[in-house]
């Protein structure tokens, strides 16, 4: 089957007319992104691609305009056409004898077992409940929050960028990464990351947002080299129990062996144990109590004890009698051997002297 300068030239427009839908759509598409992205330089990409497109889509309209004008005309002037001739149909002899073969083979028919495709169901990720019963916050999340395609890497500067990125890793590997940039996340919503290794959960985080709306994160596991079995890995980033994103990588070669630890054994030393020798009870020693101030005693006076004179009757005679004598006896005073504490002074009331009236005459 040939093809002519014409539907050449048709079929060339048609996939221009294509192309063109195509830039248009993308170009649409992309700008639309942009203005969704908080990041200049993300967002300024997304526009400059954009409009890339549009200059693409002009380029092919101007393209099928010519196509569809001077395209075939400018063909013809280098390849003029040339007529087709017309076949003759001629008188077909008809053979008057046929020969029947007298040995007929028998085809041999090779059955080929047919292969049937079984549709493969993906099931749609989840969060188990081992994971879920984990759950801190009480913050609803934000369903319009968006995730951006994981970056796998093993190696991450301060600035949150991928040193060695890529979706194939040979052995030894010790920390992995997925990074990824995020808009319209809360913080205080409840956000998980599931690490899987040819379909079986390895390793879960899940803790409260503390990210910010906005901005570049990601999730890490750093188990021990030997941990690293060589096969597919699966990272799955849940917003609450809402799947957003994931991704896989691939590790090649066997991992280092673990290097066995020595579990020290305790051994049992024989110490020497002196014989406790008696200690006397220390004996109790008084307190010392607060010495009482000696009260005053008051001066005893000396009491003066009058002497009873007897009445002398009165004689006849007029004598004069004298004034009877006071005789003074001495006391002495007690001594009190040791002051006791008085709380409240007592007073000693002072002796009164007595007079004994003298008899009248």
């Amino acid at each position: 089957m040939s093809l002519d300068i014409h539907s050449a030239v048709q079929t060339t427009l048609v996939i221009t007319v294509i192309a063109i839908i195509v830039s248009i759509w993308q170009g649409i598409q992309s700008i639309r992104e942009a203005r969704k992205l908080p990041f200049f330089r993300m967002r300024r990409q997304r526009m400059v691609r954009g409009w890339r497109l549009f200059v693409w889509a002009v380029f092919f309209s101007i393209l099928a305009l010519i196509l569809n004008t001077q395209m075939e005309g400018f063909i013809y002037r280098y390849f003029p056409p040339t007529a087709t001739a017309t076949l003759t149909p001629t008188i077909t002899l008809t053979p008057t004898i046929t020969l029947t073969p007298t040995i007929t083979l028998t085809p041999t028919i090779t059955l080929t077992p047919a292969v049937t495709d079984t549709p493969t169901v993906t099931p749609t990720p989840f969060v188990p409940l081992s994971v879920e019963m984990k759950f801190e916050s009480t913050v609803t999340p934000n369903p319009d929050a968006v995730f951006s395609e994981l970056t796998f890497t093993d190696g991450l500067t301060s600035e949150y960028q991928a040193i060695k990125p890529g979706t194939t890793f040979d052995n030894p590997i010790g920390h992995m990464y997925a990074l990824f940039s995020y808009d319209g996340m809360n913080d205080g919503a409840q956000w998980t990351a599931l690490w899987y290794h040819d379909g079986e959960l390895v390793y879960s985080e899940t803790k409260p947002w503390d990210g910010g709306t906005g901005g570049l994160g990601y999730t890490d596991w750093p188990p021990e080299q030997a941990y690293w079995l060589p096969g597919e890995y699966t990272v799955q980033i849940f917003v609450g129990l809402e799947f957003k994103v994931g991704g896989s990588f691939t590790v090649t070669g066997e991992p280092p062996s673990p290097t066995p630890t020595l579990t020290p054994t305790f051994t049992a030393t024989a110490t020497f144990t002196p014989t406790p020798t008696h200690t006397p009870r220390p004996s109790a020693t008084p307190l010392p109590t607060a010495s009482p101030r000696p009260t005053r005693t008051p001066t005893v006076s000396p009491t003066i004890t009058p002497t009873r004179t007897p009445y002398i009757s009165p004689t006849p005679t007029n004598t004069r009698t004298p004034w009877p004598t006071l005789t003074r006896t001495p006391v002495t005073p007690t001594i009190t051997p040791q002051p006791t504490l008085t709380r409240t002074q007592t007073i000693t009331p002072q002796p009164t002297q007595t007079r004994t009236p003298t008899p009248s005459g």
